[in-house]
């Protein structure tokens, strides 16, 4: 652990305590995305002499998250290890605030960081409250407006609104999600959303694999479609017939190839083992790091995804997105020009394959679009927010 005040120098309140003095800041991840979005701040908490950063992983994703942590050069200090086959979610749940609820007891934490929409998130802000201790949701107020989907983030974000002390809402209409559920407009701030951050960060700092520009390099074709789907509302309804679509695409059109890094949840590896095994010019990859996966989106076509975190990341790469959901909690980038919703219809995405094949004005419309979901300053900003923080904390405020 870095930064460490003293205890004596940490200036009580009577209903909390004031950051600006000095502080114990306990930052919870438990997914990839998670630690992509939060490692930014972790660097830019590190640099204040007044903060006593404590870094906690779930391992709520346990083989996707050592690579990350090594490129970004993360330390955790406690691994709370949760992870187990064939829990339900609310196991994972209930298993998080227990572990965590200990780490708390010793550490006293003045704040919690939390992330997104996890079961990771959900339970840190849940055990944060019951402890009177202030929370910071960072990417606060996303919605679509239908708790069934993401599922089950949708639920899992608009609870830690409820129980969060300091909401980091990434774009202007996240903030308005948040004003429309009576959340003080004192405690909502707009940052830009970290991961155009640390995409800034990999781009600048780090160099691409042999292997993943080996991959890229020898795909057949000059159109590559890089495909990420792993969410469970997909898996449960038209994952497959998705992958039969995009596979049968490529079978068509000789100069186009599919990248698929498989996420490794059993459901979506045995479905796309099934679909795509031994296709011609389908190639199906493990995760890849982070560095990895930004190089392959900048190489890509097309990018065909049901994931948040690409369709912000997009946009900085001049890359087209297909949305593989009914909704979309970041409407922006439909409205910016950088994605387009598919929805559950296999026929409608057959369809927009072709369209885009055969007149590419839309994707490279694309090129020139800018983000607006960030400028990679957004750590920083939330940082100084919290050093500028006077007023005591703690969640009763």
């Amino acid at each position: 652990m870095e930064n460490n005040p003293k205890k004596d120098q940490t200036t009580k309140a009577k209903n909390g305590i004031s950051l600006s003095i000095s502080a114990n800041v306990l930052v919870l991840f438990g997914t990839r995305p998670e630690a992509i979005k939060l490692a930014p701040i972790i660097s830019e908490l590190k640099k204040v002499p007044h903060f006593h950063t404590i870094v906690v992983s779930s391992s709520q994703h346990t083989d996707l998250l050592a690579p990350f942590l090594e490129t970004f050069s993360i330390k955790t200090d406690y691994d709370l290890k949760v992870m187990s086959a064939n829990q339900s979610l609310n196991q994972v749940l209930a298993k998080t605030i227990a572990a965590l609820d200990e780490i708390l007891e010793k550490e006293n934490p003045d704040l919690i960081i939390v992330q997104g929409d996890t079961t990771t998130t959900l339970a840190g802000a849940l055990a944060g409250f019951n402890r009177d201790i202030a929370i910071g949701h960072v990417e606060a107020g996303l919605r679509t407006g239908n708790i069934r989907s993401p599922f089950p983030e949708e639920m899992n974000r608009k609870l830690t609104s409820q129980l969060a002390t300091f909401h980091f809402a990434a774009t202007g209409e996240n903030r308005q999600n948040l004003l429309r559920e009576n959340v003080p407009e004192s405690q909502i701030y707009v940052t830009g959303n970290t991961i155009v951050d640390a995409l800034h960060l990999v781009r600048a700092n780090f160099t691409p694999s042999k292997e993943v520009k080996s991959l890229v390099s020898n795909a057949d074709g000059n159109k590559i479609i890089m495909l990420t789907t792993h969410r469970r509302e997909s898996f449960r309804e038209f994952m497959g017939k998705n992958l039969i679509v995009l596979r049968d695409f490529v079978k068509k059109h000789k100069n186009v190839s599919l990248i698929f890094p498989v996420h490794p949840n059993p459901n979506v590896r045995r479905i796309a083992e099934e679909i795509l095994s031994d296709c011609e010019r389908v190639i199906l990859t493990d995760p890849l790091d982070y560095r990895d996966f930004v190089y392959l989106m900048e190489h890509s076509w097309l990018i065909v995804s049901d994931s948040g975190g690409v369709q912000e990341e997009a946009p900085s790469l001049g890359k087209p997105v297909f949305i593989l959901r009914d909704t979309t909690e970041r409407p922006e980038a439909v409205q910016c020009g950088v994605a387009k919703l598919v929805g559950g219809n296999p026929r409608r995405l057959a369809t927009m394959l072709e369209d885009n094949y055969l007149a590419e004005t839309w994707i490279n419309s694309v090129k020139q679009v800018q983000n607006p979901f960030g400028d990679g300053k957004s750590a920083e900003r939330i940082t100084k927010i919290l050093s500028n923080i006077s007023k005591p904390l703690s969640t009763g405020n």
